[in-house]
């Protein structure tokens, strides 16, 4: 694995393989890196020829009161979990180098960006279109991986690349989670024993929303309701509970299936997210 820093040597360095005819896959991160990262990179390994990570903390996906500075940075833990994976190369840019003097290509989202986590953080996608655009123009990558935890995320960036006819494609891999259900997040090492105990709710209430549902249940605030209801005892505060279009991400008047059943809570000052999609 080889460990580059400078935007310009990665960008040269992807050109030559782009014109060898090379298959470039590509995981952009923040790093304090998890097995839900790790799943990306096994999927980018198997369906390319250059694997290529990023780590990279992006100041500008975070609000004012938001957790940039002491979000979790470890990265000699990082490089130990990705040196037998067999990336080719770790990209570890600093600010200057993805925000140059100057920069003032900021993207705005569209409309995918704005009920669920953008109606809550202002702002928040205009910074990952923007850095995510960036490290695309860096690595020339034909394959982009993305995990479901952050399933707004992940459409948000879709509709970037579309909107843009970019040459990438997304790829989109399942949450992994732990054994008790909690999704995987680089935020889970916030939570104290007691915290991390609590935040269990969070899977379950949406294995409870799925059957109800699934019993027939067609009034999305019943099943909103139930999800607060069971949600209540375990966190300190829900910032929202939705059940919106799997495509459009709007909130659904009647239910209908596919549902995407997305929900974010606060345990302490832990903001945590999960979503699961309901299928026929």
């Amino acid at each position: 694995m080889k460990i580059i820093k400078s935007s310009n040597q990665l960008h040269k360095i992807m050109g030559l393989f782009r014109k060898k005819g090379k298959r470039i896959g590509f995981v952009p991160t923040m790093g304090y890196l998890h097995e839900g990262h790790v799943s990306l990179v096994r999927r980018a390994r198997r369906e390319n020829d250059i694997v290529v990570v990023s780590i990279f903390v992006n100041p500008t996906q975070f609000g004012p009161k938001e957790d940039f500075k002491l979000y979790p940075r470890n990265l000699k833990r990082d490089k130990q979990l990705l040196s037998p994976k067999k990336v080719d190369y770790l990209f570890l840019p600093i600010r200057s180098s993805i925000y140059p003097k100057g920069f003032q290509n900021c993207l705005e989202p569209g409309p995918l960006a704005h009920p669920l986590c953008g109606a809550k953080r202002p702002g928040h996608f205009r910074g990952v279109v923007t850095v995510v655009n960036r490290l695309f123009e860096i690595v020339q990558p034909d394959y982009a991986y993305f995990g479901e935890k952050d399933y707004q995320q992940a459409k948000v960036i879709q509709d970037m690349v579309k909107t843009r006819n970019l040459s990438v494609h997304i790829r989109t891999c399942p949450i992994v989670r732990e054994k008790d259900g909690l999704a995987m997040s680089s935020r889970n090492r916030y939570l104290s024993k007691t915290e991390r105990i609590r935040a269990r709710a969070l899977s379950r209430s949406l294995t409870e929303a799925k059957k109800i549902i699934q019993d027939g249940e067609t009034n999305p605030f019943q099943v909103k309701k139930g999800i607060r209801i069971f949600l209540k005892s375990y966190v300190d505060k829900i910032d929202y509970v939705e059940l919106a279009d799997p495509n459009k991400l709007t909130p659904l008047k009647r239910l209908k299936l596919p549902v995407l059943v997305a929900l974010a809570c606060f345990i302490g000052p832990t903001r945590l997210i999960d979503n699961l999609v309901v299928k026929r």
